[in-house]
């Protein structure tokens, strides 16, 4: 995966029509190539008087994974253009699959990649993305008096909350927005007057809030 990409933050849909074929577009979130062919499979189940169910999907982190597949289309003309778009939209993790219903007018190898890639185009336009960030985690622990200070701390920085546990004492993961563990440390520091122990707790892929 890139440091960055996008993914949707739930699954998205969009129908165009080509010279009266149909072209239904999904577009979900899938972490591996597993949840990518169920959606998949998925939508062969729900739709199968369909002539052709074509997809492209990007999972995975190291290596990444990418898949197409034209499902009886002349090749090159359904799998390809999706996943060129998912590409040029900067998306990872994700799944697209494109329902074709045969309207009896042919299209033509360019005037089938043009209605693919307009369909994925279309489940984009519709769907709520997030970024996905590799961001350091440190996990703070504190006494449960600490805790506002520390979470205040964090929403000034832009840091996020991804875990916590609540036992003796209270540790939260927060995964920070670009400083140096050492530099957190400092600022949690001051805000609970050295009482908060900080450990670096590796690293994770975090959302950002939706693009919209």
């Amino acid at each position: 995966m890139p440091p960055a990409f996008r993914t949707p933050a739930a699954p998205a849909t969009a129908e165009t029509e080509v010279r009266r074929s149909r072209f239904l577009a999904r577009l979900e979130p899938a972490e591996t190539e597993a949840d990518a062919r169920a959606v998949i499979q998925a939508m062969r189940a729900a739709h199968p008087r369909a002539r052709h169910r074509c997809t492209a999907f990007i999972v995975g982190e190291a290596p990444v994974i990418e898949r197409s597949s034209d499902d009886g289309e002349p090749s090159g003309t359904a799998g390809r253009p999706i996943l060129d778009v998912l590409h040029a939209a900067g998306l990872g993790r994700v799944v697209c699959v494109v329902t074709r219903y045969f309207g009896g007018v042919l299209l033509g190898t360019g005037g089938l990649a043009r209605a693919y890639g307009d369909a994925a185009d279309a489940a984009i336009a519709a769907a709520r993305l997030v970024t996905m960030r590799w961001r350091d985690v440190i996990a703070v622990t504190v006494d449960y008096a600490d805790v506002p200070a520390v979470q205040a701390l964090a929403a000034r920085r832009g840091w996020r909350e991804v875990a916590a546990d609540w036992a003796e004492r209270a540790t939260l993961r927060l995964a920070l927005a670009g400083e140096e563990p050492s530099e957190a440390s400092a600022g949690l520091a001051d805000a609970t007057a050295g009482r908060a122990r900080v450990v670096p707790d590796g690293t994770r892929l975090v959302a950002d809030a939706p693009d919209r």
